[in-house]
Order: structure tokens, then C-alpha cells, then sequence
């Protein structure tokens, strides 16, 4: 189908699931807070350290920085947004995005979540190794590149809590010159298939799980 006719049924199809999260919302009881604004953060008292239905670990605050270089699909920062929300990790945004994240782009996304993540812009990698630095007055963190073209498995890294996990767009991932300049930081995820990559947010997925295991942050309540 194309024409007038297929952007109509996009269009419904959108509003459809617009409906659908905002009645699980509601039914859930998710709070919506005020939105993010291009720079916010929220007081990780607000989450709950206990469950009766959830597996929930012991709350270790900031446990890595996530940051995304100049990210370019919308869904991919917002399962990245996701999971920075469950693992009390801060999550960077650097460079020119390829979306909105004002109040009114959340929420029509249906990003309810979204209010738990503390959320910062920056408009260099630079700006935002500082302020992970910030974070960790009493020890250097590290910064830890991703990429597709590492030598050295993300299994061999020895993670620390405060360190930044850095990701780069989706299409080209992070510039060469930076793996370059960097390249003792470089690792990647080793893959039996044929394919250039995983998809952006499992990468970090990944990542940030392997980060916690090895910090021992993933014990149970």
C-alpha cells in the first residue's frame, strides 16, 4: 500500500500505540514527571528498592556513565534510556542528536520511564568526560570505547564503578581517530555471526550487565 492511504494507516498505527501505553500507564500507576528538558536529574530516592513481583539488586548509585555519541535512531536512546533507569546509571548524550528530547517528544513517545533517568547533553566527548570525572573526585574513571573494529574483548576489560561506557552512532559508530588516540581503551563484543555489529542499545546492554557483574552490583535484596 502507498500513497495518502499507507501515511494514514502509519498514522493511526502510531496513535494506536500512543493509546495503548498510556493506558498501561495509567493501569500500572506510572508516575509522568515534568520531562526532561535538554538537561535534568532526579533523586534516585524515588526508586523503589523492593519488590514483590521484580528480582531486585542492592541500589548502587551511578554505577557507570553511559554515553552516547551523537545517537540517530530514537528507539535505540530510549531502550538505552530504559535500562539506565533500572541500573541507577547516568545517561550522556553528546553531540547533535537525531531526535527531540523536550517534555513534548517524550511523551508522545510514551517514554513514562523517563523521569528516572538522570540525563545530561554535552556538546563534546570532551564536556562529557569531565563531567564523569566530576562524579569520582577520589579516583581517575576510565573511559571505555566501543566498537565494532576493536582488537580486545569487553570480557577482558576490568571494569570499575564510576567508569564511562562510550558508544557511537549507528551508523559509523565512534571516528577512527578517536579509536586511534584511544586504542588501549578500545573493546568490543566478539560475535560468531556475520554481521558488522549488534544493535546500539543491546551493545550497551551487554556492556553495562558484564560492568555490574564484575563489580559485584547484581546481588539480590
Amino acid at each position: 500500500m502507498n500513497g495518502p492511504m499507507a501515511v494514514r494507516a502509519r498514522l493511526l498505527a502510531a496513535r494506536d500505540l500512543r493509546q495503548a501505553a498510556d493506558r498501561h500507564a495509567r493501569a500500572c500507576k506510572v508516575p509522568r514527571g515534568p520531562g526532561p528538558g535538554p538537561l535534568h536529574s532526579r533523586g534516585l530516592s524515588d526508586v523503589s528498592p523492593k519488590s514483590d513481583f521484580y528480582l531486585r539488586t542492592r541500589a548502587v548509585p551511578r554505577p557507570f556513565h553511559i554515553v552516547l555519541v551523537e545517537p540517530e535512531i530514537p528507539p535505540n536512546t530510549g531502550n538505552v534510556a530504559r535500562l539506565c533507569a533500572a541500573t541507577l546509571c547516568p545517561l550522556h548524550l553528546v553531540g547533535k542528536l537525531g531526535f527531540r528530547i523536550d517534555e513534548h517528544a517524550v511523551r508522545r513517545a510514551g517514554l513514562d520511564y523517563w523521569h528516572l533517568v538522570e540525563v545530561m547533553q554535552h556538546e563534546t566527548l570532551a564536556l562529557a568526560e569531565q563531567s564523569v570525572a566530576a562524579y569520582s573526585p577520589e579516583r581517575a574513571p576510565r573511559s571505555w570505547f566501543f566498537s565494532g573494529h576493536a582488537r580486545r574483548s569487553y570480557l577482558d576489560a576490568d571494569f570499575a564503578l564510576g567508569d564511562a561506557l562510550i558508544f557511537g552512532k549507528e551508523s559509523v559508530g565512534l571516528p577512527r581517530e578517536l579509536l586511534e588516540e584511544r586504542g588501549a581503551q578500545v573493546i568490543g563484543i566478539p560475535m560468531p555471526g556475520h554481521v558488522r555489529s549488534h544493535n546500539l542499545a543491546n551493545s550497551v546492554s551487554i556492556a553495562v550487565y558484564e560492568a555490574l557483574r564484575q563489580n559485584n552490583a547484581l546481588a539480590l535484596l
